[in-house]
């Protein structure tokens, strides 16, 4: 492991990750004047019609540049935004970090929630990539990190890291708790896993994930019990989101309760991982477009498994193991392919591919931005892609 005063320097990934930025930006912006509404419409999908949140008007102009990406759960964060949470409405599912971030940046004079919600994703998504860009070359080197910035900006729902959603957020937290906890710097890796866990429940797995890297360094002759300490500290994110349901409306398990708003029921992961190859076979559309994005995405993990530590692989298998134990019947891994855009060894696993050429690198980039463009002009639709 790199010492803190070998370690790459964080501002040295600036043009890598400006390039990434723009390019992934330029396209969304691109798909959205074209493709929102003006080119092949198609009927509407599935606005959302609960989370007391006006859905924009699906029509050609330059509006979309800013509108298109305000879909589907947008309208969930832009009204705890601007109003906040109410008990039995399934709000509280929805973690505080981002509608806190938005509603924070709205206080400058003629942003609007909108505007503070594409500020707060676009910011946050650019400190993600330079984020992973020191992380990557701490751990596989300079050409990899290249690639990597390029495989996340244009990973198929990499879009949702340039919406209104927590995606981008967590992103640079969660990247950051590694990069601090393998500089030895745990204070900082317990509040960014804290503030990880505050933004998306699955940041509790980070527990999980920090406490593995603890034991490493403790192999390596360094102290255990404050490490585990730091590991447990993610934690206290999610607790303080239960304190104030409790103190609030008096339901300290009211995020834990409306989950089952949701429809999503335990399932074993390998059960749930049968089921959807079973739709894909038989309905192809979106259940074969969720086996693919996230059968890549699994490819990835599996190959960065053979050159980075162990403590990244648990994260990310527990990543998608999670989210495969509470699943819906009819559509097995709904919301999978978005989450997959936020563990990032997927991408490593993809740039360590593009190094050996099994694919090359051109080949990956031009896939996974095709199917970029693809999704993104459904989701911007109201199709069932969120």
């Amino acid at each position: 492991m790199s010492d803190a005063a070998t370690a790459p320097r964080i501002r040295d990934g600036l043009r890598d990750a400006a390039w990434a930025f723009i390019g992934a930006r330029l396209l969304v912006s691109a798909i959205s004047v074209i493709g929102g509404g003006a080119i092949f419409p198609l009927p509407i999908g599935q606005p959302p019609t609960d989370a007391g949140f006006p859905a924009p008007v699906l029509t050609p102009g330059w509006h979309m540049l800013f509108t298109a990406t305000q879909r589907q759960d947008a309208a969930w964060f832009l009204r705890l935004a601007t109003v906040g949470y109410a008990p039995n409405d399934g709000s509280a599912a929805f973690f505080p970090l981002y509608p806190l971030a938005v509603r924070i940046a709205g206080w400058v004079p003629g942003v609007g929630p909108l505007g503070a919600a594409l500020i707060v994703g676009n910011a946050a998504f650019f400190g993600a990539l330079l984020m992973l860009h020191a992380l990557t070359r701490l751990e596989l080197g300079n050409a990899a990190a290249r690639r990597t910035m390029l495989f996340c900006a244009f990973f198929p729902t990499a879009f949702f890291l340039l919406a209104p959603y927590t995606e981008p957020l967590f992103l640079l937290l969660s990247v950051s708790a590694f990069w601090f906890a393998r500089r030895d710097r745990w204070a900082w890796a317990a509040v960014a896993g804290a503030g990880a866990a505050m933004t998306r429940n699955v940041g509790v797995l980070l527990i999980v994930a920090l406490a593995v890297e603890a034991i490493r360094q403790w192999r390596d002759g360094r102290v255990l019990l404050p490490r585990l300490a730091a590991s447990a500290c993610v934690a206290l994110g999610p607790l303080a989101y239960f304190a104030y349901w409790q103190i609030r409306f008096q339901e300290f398990f009211a995020p834990l309760d409306a989950q089952r708003a949701w429809q999503r029921e335990p399932t074993f992961p390998l059960a749930a991982a049968w089921h959807a190859l079973r739709l894909a076979w038989r309905y192809q559309t979106w259940w074969l477009l969720d086996v693919v994005v996230v059968g890549v995405a699994v490819g990835g993990i599996a190959i960065a498994a053979f050159r980075v530590p162990v403590t990244y692989s648990v994260y990310a298998a527990l990543s998608v193991l999670v989210p495969l134990t509470f699943t819906y019947d009819q559509r097995p891994l709904t919301s999978m392919p978005r989450f997959m855009a936020v563990v990032f060894p997927v991408f490593w696993g993809l740039a360590i591919a593009a190094e050996r050429r099994r694919p090359p690198e051109a080949a990956i980039l031009i896939g996974s931005a095709a199917g970029f463009g693809i999704l993104c002009f459904l989701f911007i639709n109201w199709q069932p892609v969120f």
